[in-house]
């Protein structure tokens, strides 16, 4: 099977970047117009990393076959533009600095919480806590829906919280990975109040305002919410999942792994934090105490929270919005500067509770923060590829290409289906569901407010589309190994990265499978009606999988 593998990968190899080469003489301007050849560059890195298992070459190989392109083939300065344009280049976006700073000083916290003894003092509370496996996922899946106002800080705060516990309920880390990161983008992408609504609503006034529509875009989203039909089962399934202790497809095998062995993880896997090593070196005699990483979390939550409103509020205090006006100072917020304020101020807590229970010195804090960071280097550099293989098959038309499959004469009633595919494929090709709603929402509101003759802000149609849009968005990105908050769930759970991809496949599938039955549902009546038909039939739907597909884990 080795040597096969070894084979495969030869001609993925051979034929990216073969593909990539000749490519700039099948079009007239390179860089500009490549139409289908765009998607080389997403599929060859997707398919190199289920190959291979190796998720920074498979990235660095993809975004250089799509800069062979943009060359017109020439390898030697493809390589160098690679390393100096495109990586360079989103290392250089302020936005992706931030995040990089966050979830590096989220490490250096963590590596402190842990040094100090906290997380061993959490994992023994919480095995006292959960008697089961069952709780502990449950409990993780509460965890996750508390942090609702993002999915970096969601990702990044509950896997490491809930990683001690889950291990010690022989819980794989492919399905802590799972219910991490369906209780992130899923819940985010749902709440009233969070880091991707003022996001969200510019988009909707943008396209809104040039159909001549004129309303409250707040209102607007809060519409838009019954019809997201992905996040709503997603979350109703990992729910479910976990109520029943029921699994199928990879994570079965996952499951059963752990559950008969004690093994979180499988023997080929690579996780992509080592931030349980520095928790096995806690000093001998240091008093283990819950509060020595409670209080620490805690001030992350809180101050993330505070964060975005006080980073919004100043934006939007000079047009006379009040503080209390919460939507609006959170949608104004920059999601980025403020959660790095919150890390920082977090790991300063970490290490002030580290010096006054008198588990380490002020140097042992500064060394477990710097260790801390150092454990999600690899995360870091696997962020940067998947920002700039964004990047590239931005600028290579990968996107525009797959919404031009959506022609004029659609029938009303699989325009929302069809909207969904197409953003689907979208997330799952760029790795980024802002990207996939930019590109896609301007495109399909307009195409649905051509088949109706009132309110577009009111209709069914229009609404459900919109709504197809985010749902297809989180979807494509949920699954796809090239995103980044699919990655993050990996390192922040400790999982290995494409054992966490497989195991969730299936189950985003699953979710996607009654979204497109909601969505046909909708299109075939257009009313109040058939939405909560949809919805029944979808939470119906995914209780009768769980039931009678998932095979139970605990079985003798």
């Amino acid at each position: 099977m080795k040597r096969l593998n070894k084979i495969f990968f030869i001609i993925v190899v051979v034929l990216g970047i073969g593909l990539s080469m000749i490519a700039p003489h099948y079009v007239d301007n390179p860089g500009n117009g490549f139409q289908g050849w765009s998607l080389i560059p997403p599929i060859f890195a997707i398919l190199l990393a289920f190959v291979s298992r190796q998720v920074i070459l498979s990235l660095f190989l993809g975004i250089f076959s799509g800069v062979l392109m943009v060359q017109g083939g020439n390898l030697f300065d493809s390589f160098l533009r690679t390393l100096d344009t495109y990586l360079l280049g989103s290392l250089a976006d302020s936005w992706n600095a931030a995040i990089i700073f966050f979830t590096l000083s989220i490490g250096g916290m963590a590596g402190i919480i842990a040094r100090a003894g906290g997380t061993k003092a959490v994992a023994n509370w919480l095995a006292r806590k959960a008697k089961s496996a069952r709780t502990a996922q449950v409990s993780t899946i509460f965890a996750g829906l508390f942090i609702f106002f993002d999915d970096y800080a969601n990702t990044l705060i509950v896997g490491p919280t809930m990683r001690p516990m889950t291990d010690k309920m022989k819980v794989s880390r492919e399905k802590l990975a799972y219910i991490v990161d369906s209780t992130a983008a899923p819940i985010v992408g749902l709440a009233c109040i969070s880091t991707w609504v003022g996001y969200e609503i510019g988009l909707f006034s943008q396209t809104f305002t040039k159909l001549g529509v004129e309303t409250n875009f707040f209102t607007l989203f809060l519409k838009t919410v019954p019809y997201t039909f992905y996040n709503i089962f997603a979350i109703v399934l990992v729910f479910s999942i976990a109520l029943w202790r029921r699994d199928y497809g990879p994570m079965y095998k996952a499951e059963r792994r752990a559950f008969l062995t004690g093994k979180v993880l499988s023997n080929t896997a690579s996780p992509m934090s080592n931030l349980d090593t520095q928790a096995e070196q806690v000093k001998d005699g240091v008093k283990l105490k819950v509060s020595t990483a409670l209080i620490p979390i805690l001030t992350l939550i809180f101050s993330a929270f505070a964060a975005l409103w006080y980073n919004g509020y100043t934006a939007v205090a000079v047009d006379g919005i009040a503080w209390y006006q919460m939507s609006d100072c959170f949608g104004a917020a920059d999601p980025s500067i403020s959660l790095i304020w919150a890390a920082i101020f977090a790991s300063i807590v970490a290490g002030v509770v580290a010096l006054f229970n008198k588990s380490m010195n002020l140097g042992e804090v500064f060394d477990s923060w710097v260790e801390g960071c150092k454990s999600l280097f690899i995360t870091a550099v696997i962020l940067v590829l998947a920002w700039s293989i964004g990047s590239i098959v931005s600028e290579l038309g990968t996107a525009d290409f797959l919404v031009s499959y959506v022609t004029e004469s659609i029938s009303s009633i699989f325009l929302p289906i069809i909207v969904f595919f197409i953003s689907c494929l979208v997330a799952f090709a760029t790795g980024t569901s802002w990207g996939t709603m930019a590109i896609v929402i301007p495109l399909a509101v307009p195409i649905a407010a051509s088949y109706i003759n009132g309110d577009p802000a009111s209709s069914v149609l229009v609404l459900s589309t919109l709504s197809a849009v985010l749902s297809g968005s989180i979807f494509g990105d949920h699954c796809s190994p090239i995103s980044d908050t699919t990655i993050m769930s990996s390192m922040s759970s400790g999982a290995d990265h494409m054992d966490h991809v497989k195991t969730q496949i299936p189950y985003a599938l699953t979710g996607a499978a009654f979204t497109v039955i909601g969505y046909l549902i909708i299109g075939l009546s257009q009313s109040l009606w058939s939405t909560i038909l949809a919805l029944l039939v979808g939470l119906v739907g995914i209780i009768a999988v769980v039931r009678f597909l998932g095979k139970p884990v605990e079985k003798s």
